[in-house]
């Protein structure tokens, strides 16, 4: 008898906090419910101090287990008087008018601090998630380091899946920027996924902040599943979140969604992951 196999819908959403580039919250679990995915990828899932954070009311209303793993610390700004129909001019870290300020791993300047909007703002982390249907039987963290520029940590979230006997390993990921340094990360990641994922069954995805051809080339041996551009949402002209496939998953369906809230969109595909038929036939 040859090997079975198991659909798997997977998904990657950089929900930016749960706001719009003004500050004003969007219903992220109906944008969550709208992927239909049975493991969902989450950066910038925000976490106020003292309260649950952004992806474990996700996951409690819509039956996934969460793992997360924060990333930096900062405040999250309340919506801005000034806001228009526009998502938000660009990012400025001098200015004091946008919603996310991340201060752990780097001082904001002087002006920004000092601001009655940054005050105000709710203190809290970023965390990056992963949330699950399907049972969990081990997670992991990988430290890739912090660069100079970078306003927070980053990490690799790994989780060891049950998928109909087999296993499936997602890796979840949310990139530096390249001007940043974020080559060094890829390369600790390039190092760390042989044993991660063995020749199992295996994906990456996240929000990479850099195009498909170099991310193809930063991970040799990974095949790209989605093609297409998700930032920014409201004008996409580039495709920075991406889902990887290796070992025996072949990739049945794959989409950039439409705008759901966030500066990104969100990305999914359909999974076929190939279960060994020992384990198919326990």
């Amino acid at each position: 008898m040859g090997d079975e196999r198991v659909e798997v819908v997977v998904a990657s959403f950089n929900a930016h906090a749960g706001v719009d580039g003004w500050g004003r919250p969007y219903d992220v679990v109906a944008s969550v419910r709208s992927l239909g995915a049975d493991v969902v990828v989450l950066q910038e899932s925000w976490a106020p101090h003292g309260g649950p954070g952004l992806a474990e009311r996700v996951g409690g209303q819509l039956g996934y287990d969460v793992v997360t793993k924060a990333l930096g610390g900062g405040r999250l700004g309340a919506p801005n008087p000034a806001a228009n129909d526009r998502w938000m001019r660009r990012f400025d870290w001098r200015g004091v008018g946008h919603a996310l300020y991340l201060d752990s791993e780097r001082p904001l300047p002087d002006r920004v601090a000092a601001s009655e909007r940054f005050s105000e703002a709710q203190p809290g982390q970023l965390e990056l998630a992963l949330l699950t249907r399907l049972p969990l039987r081990a997670r992991e963290v990988v430290d890739l380091g912090h660069l100079p520029g970078d306003r927070v940590r980053r990490a690799a979230l790994v989780v060891h899946l049950a998928a109909g006997g087999g296993e499936l390993v997602v890796v979840g990921v949310h990139m530096a920027h390249l001007t940043n340094g974020s080559l060094r990360h890829f390369a600790a990641l390039r190092r760390a996924l042989p044993g991660l994922a063995g020749d199992r069954p295996a994906v990456v995805a996240g929000d990479m902040n850099l195009w498909g051809p170099p991310v193809a080339v930063s991970l040799p041996g990974w095949r790209r599943a989605v093609r297409g551009r998700s930032w920014p949402a409201w004008r996409p002209h580039s495709q920075v979140d991406h889902i990887l496939i290796h070992g025996d998953v072949r990739c049945l369906g794959a989409e950039v969604l439409g705008p759901a809230g966030s500066d990104h969109r969100p990305v999914r595909a359909r999974l076929s992951v190939g279960v060994p038929a020992t384990a198919a036939s326990r």
